[in-house]
């Protein structure tokens, strides 16, 4: 099936664009000497898995439900961080993984002889409280934050027993930004690391982006492993695995204009299909616009769901929209597809997959019954 013959919305997923990510990570992993995990939070779809599974099997859940797909479509080592475990849920993370972060000391207290019983690994999640991330909504190091336990709270004593520390304090960051990190995770928790066997870094290394300094990653995993050489690193970056791997691909339906302000009205939603672009905010790149120039077409794109807020924009264009062209909105497979819901009983777009050979297939449609069984 050819990318032209399948109707709008859909995202699609290019093979060759994961090889080429997952390729870059396991080098970081082989060079840097160290164990680089998806994140299901990012990217769930698991039809596509089968590409993964070439390159690293292992993963980090926050749900039970992202545990169990873990289990069933990568099988490998399964890291859990959860903010609170409750008594309905903890025999049930215990069975599954093999290693497992409280976010407080009261959770270890509660479940960490439970934990070490069970032969899984115990970790604590700390905070560093040290800030390099602008958005606010993505800032686990705000004051005030319900993630983690601070060097105050520990009181300069680990408790007997945890096996590994977690810190989570980048977003899309730089290696420059890790490095900042771990000066103040080292400052504020090295005297713990001792009675370590692991540490993990966390998410937020956007080490497939064009830019980024690999080498300069690679060399500060080098450094802290050579400090505490008996120490297992663990990385567990979402958006690096899936970025820029794949698109939504829409088509326009009718085009309005209110007060000079002409908008382009989409067959998918911001709302329901792309919430990032309303939380974060942020402005897709779409393959189709230009760069604006005195005299060129401007739309914003509206969704097509009844929120008066869901649009973005604006985009230029070489010429006028029409009912029946299509737009490719580009980077819409990390946090995207797992974020996506069924508001206004929109029409989910069907999932695709593009081989390296060019040929596509279907991983999944939608149909009424999706919609009907949520709402069940």
């Amino acid at each position: 099936m050819r990318i032209e013959e399948i109707p709008t919305p859909y995202y699609i997923v290019y093979e060759e664009r994961m090889r080429r990510n997952l390729e870059l990570i396991t080098r970081v992993e082989r060079e840097a000497g160290v164990n680089i995990i998806m994140a299901f939070k990012a990217n769930a779809l698991w039809r596509s898995f089968d590409v993964v599974r070439e390159y690293n099997r292992d993963f980090t859940a926050s749900s039970l439900n992202e545990l169990r797909l873990g289990n069933e479509e990568l099988g490998g080592e399964a890291h859990v961080y959860c903010p609170v475990y409750t008594p309905a849920t903890i025999g049930e993370f215990l069975s599954r993984a093999t290693h497992l972060t409280f976010n407080s000391l009261s959770q270890w207290e509660k479940y960490g002889d439970m934990t070490r019983a069970a032969g899984v690994s115990p970790g604590l999640r700390v905070n560093p409280q040290c800030s390099v991330i602008e958005t606010e909504m993505y800032n686990p190091a705000l004051p005030g934050s319900r993630f983690g336990v601070t060097a105050e709270q520990l009181g300069g004593v680990l408790p007997v027993g945890i096996d590994g520390l977690h810190f989570h304090a980048l977003c899309e960051s730089s290696s420059y930004d890790l490095a900042k990190v771990l000066e103040a995770f080292e400052e504020q928790f090295g005297y713990c690391f001792r009675q370590l066997k692991w540490v993990n870094f966390g998410g937020g290394h956007l080490m497939t982006r064009e830019g980024y300094d690999v080498e300069h990653l690679i060399g500060v995993l080098r450094g802290f492993r050579d400090r505490y050489p008996w120490l297992k690193v663990v990385l567990e970056p979402g958006s690096a695995w899936m970025w820029r791997t794949g698109d939504l691909v829409t088509s326009v339906l009718d085009v309005v204009e209110n007060q000079g302000v002409k908008t382009a009205i989409i067959d998918a939603s911001f709302a329901c299909h792309m919430p990032d672009c309303l939380e974060m905010p942020y402005k897709p790149a779409i393959t189709e616009s230009v760069p604006e120039a005195p005299g060129l077409p401007v739309y914003r794109l509206g969704g097509n769901s009844c929120l008066s807020g869901d649009f973005v924009g604006d985009w230029a264009f070489d010429r006028l929209l029409e009912p029946g062209d299509r737009l490719t909105l580009e980077d819409m497979n990390h946090y995207t597809t797992v974020k996506t819901n069924m508001f206004n009983g929109i029409q989910h777009p069907a999932m695709v997959m593009c081989a390296s050979d060019g040929d596509c297939r279907y991983l999944r449609k939608f149909d009424y019954q999706d919609y009907k069984n949520r709402m069940d």
